[in-house]
């Protein structure tokens, strides 16, 4: 026979009769070390964080130089014996963008300046030639950084030559045994070049071969061509020394700089912490889907500013609760990285916009990239419609030339030439900045894109 059920009521007093099990509350102490601990990662966190962005820092004299050891010694040399001797050089920093000039030159001044018959013994000047675009503008620049204000004062010059002369007069003051050595770094030299008449060059090169103050004048560049944009005068008070900078490390090299621009140095605060997070990206290095990765960005460019810049997007994943970097971070900074902005405003085009744009796609293969107008392109927009026979897509001219004048504005399209104000908008010759690889990729991607437009995108040919 079976037990009697017993009703609810009876249920609860049995329960209450039994001794409940009470939850295990963390001691004060225990609460204490897990704040203890979430702390110090955090502050490892903190710690991390701070030297790779150092690191990948272009500008920064915190990270390692690679493959330039001979051209350190050889600049490093060169200014010593301005500062410490007293003699008065000129070269040219040479190489493509991103191989590391401005941080050959920023290591190479750290160092200086930790010299002690250098240190407060050295006046530097930062030109650069986006920013000073005329001589006039690079002379207040001069008279700035060397704090000459109080030499000119309210004087007035009859012309740019006689203010430039009486600066330098200033300059040549004492000799080489009492006055303190200066540096001149032009970035962009490339761009002084193209200053009447080169004059603020050929005056530097002159000081610079003066028995007067110790003057050194560096310049970087990324033209190979330099020199043969210099002037004859200019050309010949220049000292012909040139330092070049290539990125000539194969793929394993590659590999041995991605490990070391993300290892922890043996003097990090937290040892334990430093040999797990060093470990990890050892393995992270042997792994195949990560080399994939590092191995797909080496063959688009060697240089160590884009590597940086992955390897930033990448670091900036890590927290208190993801401590350690993960193929899956790298492979998400690799997309980000590589992610064409123009592809993306295309995403959030109407579809009207996009249909002119695919008009536009369709002109540039008939007419082989030779400049269209508005009036061709809503043609061509209007040879859609009737060979699809949709009214959804039968818009108005006027609406038509709105959604164009916004391509307009967003740079996905430019005007040959500055309009004048005569002249008829649909006829203005136009150019598209998006080539057919770029449109073909956002239409993948572009939300509910209607089918008969991603087959018109895809003919070959234009609908005649």
């Amino acid at each position: 026979m079976r037990p009697p059920a017993r009703s609810s009521s009876a249920r609860a007093l049995a329960s209450l009769r039994e001794p409940r099990m009470q939850p295990m509350k963390p001691s004060a102490m225990s609460k204490r070390k897990l704040k203890d601990s979430s702390a110090e990662s955090a502050e490892c966190i903190s710690q991390v964080q701070k030297i790779l962005r150092e690191r990948f820092c272009h500008h920064c004299a915190a990270g390692k130089l690679f493959g330039m050891e001979q051209q350190y010694r050889h600049l490093l040399e060169l200014l010593k014996r301005t500062t410490v001797h007293g003699e008065s050089n000129s070269a040219l920093i040479i190489g493509p963008r991103g191989s590391g000039k401005t941080a050959l030159l920023n290591h190479v001044l750290k160092d200086l300046r930790e010299m002690e018959q250098v240190r407060e013994n050295l006046l530097e000047v930062h030109l650069n030639g986006l920013l000073q675009t005329n001589d006039k503008v690079a002379l207040k620049e001069i008279t700035r950084q060397l704090q000459l204000e109080n030499v000119v004062g309210d004087k007035v010059f009859g012309s740019f030559a006689e203010n430039l002369a009486f600066l330098l007069e200033a300059l040549r003051k004492g000799d080489r045994t009492s006055s303190c050595p200066i540096l001149f770094v032009l970035d962009e030299f490339d761009l002084f070049v193209h200053h009447k008449n080169q004059t603020l060059l050929y005056n530097l090169f002159d000081i610079s071969q003066s028995a007067q103050t110790p003057v050194t004048v560096i310049g970087l560049t990324c033209r190979q061509d330099i020199l043969e944009l210099l002037e004859k005068r200019v050309k010949s008070r220049f000292s012909h020394r040139q330092i070049y900078l290539m990125n000539s490390f194969d793929f394993k090299q590659y590999l041995k700089i991605f490990k070391k621009q993300l290892s922890l140095p043996a003097e990090f605060s937290d040892e334990s912490f430093a040999q797990k997070w060093n470990n990890n990206i050892q393995h992270l290095s042997e792994d195949k889907t990560v080399q994939d990765v590092l191995q797909n960005l080496f063959h688009h460019t060697k240089d160590l500013r884009s590597l940086h810049l992955l390897l930033m997007l990448a670091s900036s994943a890590v927290t208190v609760h993801h401590p350690l970097l993960t193929a899956a971070d790298l492979q998400e900074a690799s997309r980000q990285h590589s992610t064409d902005s123009k592809a993306n405003i295309v995403h959030g085009l109407s579809v009207l916009e996009i249909c002119l744009i695919i008009a536009m796609k369709h002109l540039n293969e008939v007419y082989d990239g030779e400049p269209f107008n508005f009036q061709m392109v809503y043609n061509e927009f209007q040879k859609f419609i009737q060979r699809k026979a949709h009214s959804m897509y039968n818009f108005e001219k006027p609406v038509v030339m709105k959604a164009f004048e916004h391509l307009l504005q967003l740079e996905l399209v430019k005007p040959l030439e500055r309009p004048s104000a005569r002249a008829q908008r649909e006829y203005l010759l136009m150019k598209l900045l998006l080539d057919s690889s770029q449109i073909m990729d956002a239409l993948q991607v572009y939300p509910n894109c209607p089918t008969d437009v991603k087959q018109w995108a895809a003919s070959s040919l234009s609908w005649l």
